[in-house]
């Protein structure tokens, strides 16, 4: 799949660049058979495992970017880059015009990191503990502190949820308690990684919502990844496809849909019980035709899902590095 072209902005302009970024890691290999056992502990093996390779991809201020691929193409590896958890093997990295590598601090001021199947509450204490708790580390004012306090609590309902224990919490109610506690310094940058890992519908619906706005509202950059492309689809405007630790897609999901050949299907059902399918991209085009079409009695909609369109395409990649993998030794 071929990437877009991407805009070059200026340093002013950028919340995220990132320009030829790899990453690697060294892989201890082990081999359980008997004969093996002694070779392990006086020569013991290591695999370069290459996370990420020559990434690079710019993100403007105020932009609602997904961050989409299979497993292990190299996703939280990216937002544990951003937010300076690890560090690149080489390529140059700024996040709010700022290296992670030398001002991580500055910049966990303005960013807000939230992983899906992580929590930074306290297990036995009160939420709110764990909410003044960051007020009292990261040195919030007393203003700000009550000001967003407020506004977490209202937006994400969680004013029942503030006296209890995170340990007593559902996984959607931990979720918006997780999100409201990174709220709390008013980040002007979030990463998200699965924020909708395992919630139900309502909660689902909730966190959607609520990033919307605060992107739409407040300007707040956001980058998030999930594989419900749907959740993706309603959320972001842009999404990032990376693949095998480079990126494969770089656009709007309109044109992903394209790239994927996701097809638009009208049903047309007759009067004498036949039926005709139509497929389209232009709606008006479409009405046009039926239109002129005689003795309709129905007419219903189909497209190919996206998740159905990357899951193929997913597939023929995982194909594409089976074939490509050296033969396995012999025994």
């Amino acid at each position: 799949m071929p990437k877009k072209a991407q805009t070059a902005m200026s340093r002013s302009d950028s919340a995220v660049s990132v320009r030829g970024v790899t990453k690697t890691f060294s892989q201890w290999q082990r081999d359980n058979s008997k004969k093996n056992i002694l070779k392990n502990l006086l020569k013991p093996e290591k695999r370069a495992i290459t996370a990420l390779d020559g990434v690079s991809f710019e993100i403007a201020k105020g932009e609602f970017v997904a961050y989409a691929g299979p497993n292990g193409a190299g996703k939280s590896t990216t937002m544990k880059l951003l937010s300076g958890m690890l560090l690149p093997t080489a390529g140059e990295i700024s996040v709010l015009g700022m290296s992670p590598q030398k001002q991580r601090r500055a910049i966990m001021k303005r960013l807000g990191v939230l992983f899906g199947n992580r929590t930074e509450l306290w297990w036995d204490h009160p939420v709110i503990q764990s909410f003044e708790w960051k007020k009292v580390v990261w040195d919030i004012p007393d203003d700000l502190y009550r000001e967003n306090l407020a506004m977490v609590t209202d937006l994400l309902d969680i004013g029942g949820l503030l006296k209890s224990f995170a340990r007593e919490l559902s996984l959607g109610q931990r979720m918006r308690a997780d999100l409201a506690m990174l709220l709390l310094h008013s980040p002007t940058l979030i990463l998200l990684d699965e924020p909708t890992l395992g919630l139900d519908v309502m909660a689902k619906r909730r966190m959607i919502g609520f990033l919307k706005r605060l992107n739409e509202q407040n300007g707040t950059t956001i980058v998030v990844t999930s594989h419900d492309m749907d959740d993706l689809e309603e959320m972001a405007r842009r999404i990032l496809l990376i693949s095998r630790g480079k990126i494969a897609f770089d656009g709007g999901f309109s044109d992903l849909r394209r790239e994927l050949h996701c097809v638009k299907k009208a049903v047309i059902h007759f009067n004498d019980a036949s039926r005709k399918e139509l497929e389209y991209q232009d709606t008006n085009r479409l009405l046009r035709q039926l239109a002129q079409l005689d003795n309709v009695a129905d007419v219903s909609f189909t497209q190919t899902s996206l998740e159905e369109g990357l899951a193929n395409l997913f597939a023929a990649w995982n194909q594409e590095n089976t074939e490509r993998l050296p033969p396995a030794p012999a025994p």
